[in-house]
């Protein structure tokens, strides 16, 4: 690493409101998004409640029924929330232009790292420099690796990797790596530590994901706006989908090509000022990052107490509590990142995910901030909670359809009634209602295929009108019956979360290793066995409801070859054969990914057994040494056990062998990182190879 240069990064007061800078009222283009939004919302979910009043008589609604339309009324409303977001998009403005004359700085491109693929890492980080390179603003930029790998071969093939990527990049920039030593509050602590002791280096830094890949025109675009506008704390990209080999990849893929930008411009468009920040593919102001991010400990116990998870919302919304713009580039383009191979791999990161914004419940009240901020959080908690609400609203009108089923209606209710009172069900304003309630529901996904259909460079890489029509509903079909399967997978995800069960730390998977179907069975057996239990109890009740039921049912009953299939790469590439689920990006790949999957490609393999490489050759274990931060010492009086175990058995051990077969993945930590011990274990003898040199 660089010389430090340190940035104060004190824990902000959630509880107190701060001064802010001078801020600016917002303008009226987006006072009338924020119109069009607040008028779609509240006049769609009226008008939804009013008709679902007439469908029973209001007079003698029962408590089911009011609890039916209460939940009706949330999760319509949700729903509307999305298509007045979508709808405010057309009011957007064009992306501000950067001065091309503006002053020199120094950008860190920031790239935290846990126990990933650093060939996959490095090659990225040396395509985005040669682009930088071959456009001549490299001289403004330095790469660094944050490291928290907990894992000792991840981390020695980091290491190696490093060296190599520093080799090839010496001529163009510099490239920096530090692997903590303790995982403090994740993400957020990694990046903390690195402004704290070295943030005072850099004007700016743009954080990247492990799959993140940005343009290099873009990167000098980003940077340009930031030093055109003093004001801009944080710029948010709109990252593409790219890469995607399996059917469920290149699902998300085609869905992020199509709606994803009517999606991002209509959360551009009344956001603002106050917009979000997603955590990678966005270039932040250090000096403001430092000063007014630092975030605190919440209190109580995880999950919702502790270090924050997702740090990014809460990150923007403390920007803006200061007086700082946080705004989305949404007219750039040349910012991609990559999904998750399969069903399963999406539900793992979405327990992340969930638990963080869950957690935000404890922060959404935090003094000072914008309302638009608020709103941020709110959507990311109701995200999570929309599906306990749709499954509570399914569940109470099964109820209700058990209830007519087994009592029996009273006619006459009042002492000297003349007439009956005949139960209401008025079918057809039922049906009306329902449609009406699709047809608000697909409003983003038709108006992302409108502009799909106009725009010439997705028609030439989608497959022409036909092929990009018949993926758009190849991507509806699928999404309905991949839809009640995440609904149960997200339901499970909040119940354990209100249960107090931590997400842990897993690392993602990125590559598409496929989905076994065992591993299918084993996630979705119980997703299974409810639609079939469901289906038969609604059999014997109502078939005309079980038909109904039937897409949700569907999809629940096929989870397991849904599941099997969503990682499957010979299904994804047959459908790119026949042109469907294509994407622009895939048909006319760009220049940046092009080059990073050459660099994968030609790159030699790493060890898998990074110790027993170590030992074996003396010019890696230098690197592996020279190229690490020294081990912190211990605090006096508290030695560290593990690092004395590992040595114990060092030198009990009478082979090399014998010495990796004893140490824990803990201790191999601890030889890895102590140039003593690693010398210790090249000492010992190896029966594979007797003779190399130490």
């Amino acid at each position: 690493m660089p010389p430090q240069a340190p940035l104060d990064m004190p824990p902000q007061d959630l509880r107190y409101k701060p001064s802010r800078r001078a801020r600016h009222p917002s303008g009226v283009v987006v006072l009338y998004a924020r119109f069009i939004l607040v008028a779609v919302t509240v006049g769609v979910t009226t008008y939804g409640v009013y008709q679902m009043l007439q469908v029973v008589r209001f007079a003698s609604m029962t408590a089911l029924q009011g609890m039916m339309i209460f939940f009706f009324a949330v999760s319509l409303g949700w729903i509307a929330f999305a298509a007045g977001s979508v709808l405010a998009g057309a009011s957007k403005r064009r992306d501000p232009q950067p001065d091309a004359n503006s002053p020199a700085s120094l950008t860190a491109l920031v790239m935290p790292i846990y126990n990933e693929d650093p060939l996959r890492t490095t090659a990225a980080l040396q395509a985005m420099a040669e682009a930088l390179g071959q456009i001549g603003a490299h001289r403004c930029f330095e790469i660094v690796i944050l490291s928290d790998s907990t894992n000792a071969d991840a981390w020695i093939r980091e290491s190696l990797r490093v060296d190599r990527l520093r080799c090839a990049l010496l001529n163009i920039m510099p490239v920096w790596y530090r692997r903590r030593w303790q995982n403090i509050a994740r993400k957020s602590g990694n990046l903390e530590d690195f402004v704290t002791r070295w943030g005072g280096r850099y004007d700016h830094m743009i954080v990247l994901d492990a799959d993140s890949l940005i343009d290099a025109s873009t990167l000098r675009r980003l940077v340009q706006l930031m030093q055109t506008d003093p004001d801009l704390g944080i710029l948010q990209t709109a990252p593409q989908l790219i890469g995607a080999t399996t059917f469920f990849g290149r699902l998300q893929q085609f869905a992020a090509c199509v709606y994803g930008p009517v999606i991002t411009r209509g959360l551009s468009a009344w956001s603002g000022d106050s917009g979000n920040y997603w955590g990678h593919n966005a270039i932040i102001r250090m000096q403001a990052f430092a000063e007014n991010c630092g975030l605190p400990k919440l209190e109580g116990r995880k999950p919702f107490g502790g270090f924050v998870l997702s740090h990014d919302f809460v990150e923007a919304a403390l920007m803006r509590r200061r007086g700082w713009k946080v705004r989305m580039a949404t007219d750039c383009g040349g910012s991609w990142e990559e999904s998750p191979p399969s069903l399963i791999d999406v539900a793992v990161r979405d327990r992340r995910w969930a638990q963080g914004n869950l957690q935000h419940m404890k922060i959404i009240g935090t003094a000072g901030l914008s309302f638009a901020s608020r709103m941020h959080l709110g959507v990311g908690i109701m995200s999570y909670l929309s599906s306990p609400l749709w499954l509570l609203m399914l569940g109470i009108g099964f109820a209700l359809a058990i209830q007519s089923h087994l009592i029996r209606p009273e006619y006459f209710n009042h002492d000297f009634q003349l007439f009956p009172s005949w139960p209401r069900f008025d079918v057809e304003l039922m049906m009306a209602l329902f449609w009406f309630s699709m047809g608000v529901l697909l409003i983003p996904k038709m108006l992302g295929l409108i502009r799909a259909l106009l725009s010439r460079r997705i028609r030439r890489g989608g497959g022409g009108v036909i092929g990009i029509g018949a993926s758009f509903v190849l991507e509806v079909v699928l999404s309905a019956l991949y839809a009640p399967v995440l609904m149960l997978i997200q339901c499970r995800h909040v119940f354990e979360i209100f249960m107090g069960r931590d997400s842990g730390w897993k690392p993602q998977r990125r590559d598409s290793g496929g989905t076994t179907w065992s591993d299918a069975w084993h996630y979705h057996k119980r997703h299974m066995l409810l639609s079939c239990v469901t289906a038969v109890i609604v059999w014997f009740l109502s078939p005309p409801l079980l038909a109904w039921l039937s897409p949700a049912l569907l999809g629940l009953f096929l989870a397991v070859p849904l599941s099997r299939a969503s990682g499957s790469v010979s299904l994804g590439n047959f459908l790119s054969r026949i042109a469907l689920l294509r994407t622009p990006d895939e048909a006319q790949t760009p220049a940046l990914v092009a080059r990073r999957q050459e660099l994968v490609s030609r790159a030699a393999d790493l060890p898998d057994d990074g110790l027993r490489h170590l030992a074996r050759d003396r010019e890696s274990r230098l690197t592996h040494i020279h190229g690490n931060l020294a081990r912190p010492a211990d605090r006096r009086g508290q030695p560290d056990p593990h690092a004395f175990t590992a040595e114990q058995k060092l030198k009990d051990a009478g082979s090399l062998d014998e010495a990796l077969r004893w140490l824990t993945p803990i201790e191999r930590v601890e030889v890895a990182g102590d140039a003593r011990l690693l010398n210790q274990l090249a000492l010992l003898p190896d029966a594979a190879h007797p003779s190399f040199l130490i």
